[in-house]
């Protein structure tokens, strides 16, 4: 069922509306990073309606902003998102000139009011040059942000002072990825730990306080895209890197290598982080460059199982796919929805049900999260729909467009970016507007 949200009609009403709410609620849960939390796409909070209402759910504030890929992120009551403010064209094409300010912004939770903000001049040498990629990565009172050509900021939450920085290219001798820097800064402990390229620094990870580097490891072909991300297996942490040359795995406190197994991908875009479930590790890019490792329970080591399975797994491009119960879900590079057996790499069936398309659509994409015994998605189109997902079939249990899509990608309109869901609502943006929208049940 499709339906559009109703503008509310009297601007005092909502004005009144919107300051009992602040006033009488409470802020449920954060969304403080990319994928969440505990940076696994799972939604945690309770009270969250099960279909929408017939007028569509309400919009609680929407605030303009500039171009940009990446997601808001939401913490202590406010919403920290980045953009790109230039008056160049901006197309899939490789810009020979785009300049312009990538901008950090800090909005109100609860009313979308801009706190501060923080700009820098940038120019673009990438494809797709729409804006930044990485959602902000808040920790206490202190946020971090990456932009597309590789701009890494510590700022203050409080007032978006400038604590430390450092440009990723010119610290490390790297060349930023074709695509643009798009791996989400990973806080562990003390260290902020960052995908940076060059010679013997494909990842390093800092002092999250003073930007002082504590290790550096690895050289890669290219950095790709891939977030780092850290499992426990073989009874230690491991942190685990993705990138065009390798699938790796390194101690997060010193940078030491535990094990690598050899990795090829196809224009080195390698996207998605690695899927960890009972011992197994999953890693694929375009072009069916699947692999599949077990890891020792024992040690820290790696045994490939399968790669590039024919006609099987999935290849992720924009979405993150998951597993639940030995399944896997995920869209693939042709906007198709899957759902593979883990282990093995067979697909049980396929749904272009999500994009509401006859047929694939290359780079398709629908960000999907969990909540209870539903799987969220977030589409290109700017739809939410709610879900079930299982080993028999897609079920789709509701739809409602919430943004327009603003982005030209593929010769269609998309909007590409993660949403952040928090304190019972969804912050969405496109290259217009960040908007919040309220998914409490009312009862």
């Amino acid at each position: 069922m499709r339906r559009t949200l109703q503008r509310g009609v009297c601007a005092a009403w909502l004005a009144l509306s919107l300051s009992c709410l602040a006033a009488t609620s409470v802020r449920g849960d954060d969304w403080p990073q990319w994928m969440g939390p505990e940076r696994d796409n799972v939604w945690r909070e309770q009270g969250i309606v099960d279909t929408f209402p017939e007028a569509g759910p309400p919009v609680r504030w929407k605030t303009p902003v500039a171009n940009g890929y990446s997601g808001p992120a939401v913490a202590d009551g406010r919403v920290f998102l980045t953009d790109y403010r230039t008056a160049d064209k901006l197309d899939e094409s490789l810009p020979e000139n785009a300049t312009g300010l990538e901008r950090v912004l800090c909005l109100d939770q609860n009313d979308g009011r801009v706190l501060w903000q923080h700009a820098y001049p940038v120019h673009y040498d990438i494809s797709y040059p729409n804006g930044p990629r990485c959602t902000p990565t808040v920790d206490e009172d202190r946020v971090y942000t990456l932009g597309a050509e590789g701009h890494l900021h510590c700022l203050a939450t409080a007032d978006g002072r400038v604590l430390w920085s450092k440009n990723l290219p010119k610290a490390y001798g790297a060349k930023t990825p074709l695509w643009g820097y798009a791996g989400h800064p990973l806080v562990d402990g003390p260290r902020l730990i960052v995908v940076a390229g060059g010679p013997g620094s494909h990842a390093v990870a800092l002092d999250k306080h003073s930007g002082e580097e504590i290790w550096r490891q690895g050289t890669s072909p290219e950095q790709g895209y891939c977030p780092p991300t850290i499992i426990r297996a073989a009874g230690v942490r491991q942190l685990i890197l993705l990138h065009a040359g390798a699938l790796e795995s390194v101690d997060p406190e010193t940078g030491q290598a535990y094990w690598s197994v050899p990795y090829e991908a196809d224009n080195g875009s390698v996207i998605m982080t690695p899927v960890y479930h009972e011992g197994l590790l999953f890693a694929g890019g375009f072009s069916r460059r699947n692999l599949l490792v077990e890891l020792d329970q024992d040690r820290p080591a790696a045994t490939v199982l399968w790669r590039d399975v024919r006609r099987a797994a999935l290849s992720p491009v924009n979405v993150q796919p998951f597993v639940e119960a030995g399944t896997m879900y995920g869209m693939s590079q042709d906007g198709v929805l899957y759902a593979v057996d883990f282990a093995s790499g067979q697909r049980l069936w396929e749904s272009t049900a999500p994009l509401q398309s006859e047929r694939p659509q290359k780079v398709g994409t629908a960000f999907m999260v969990r909540h209870k015994d539903h799987v969220w998605m977030f589409t290109e189109g700017g739809e939410l729909v709610i879900t079930r997902l299982s080993p028999e079939g897609y079920q789709e249990i509701d739809r409602t467009k919430i943004i327009a899509p603003t982005a030209t990608a593929y010769g269609r309109r998309v909007v590409w970016s993660a949403p952040a869901w928090a304190g019972g609502c969804v912050f969405v943006r496109n290259d217009e507007a960040c908007v919040c929208v309220d998914l409490r049940r009312q009862d």
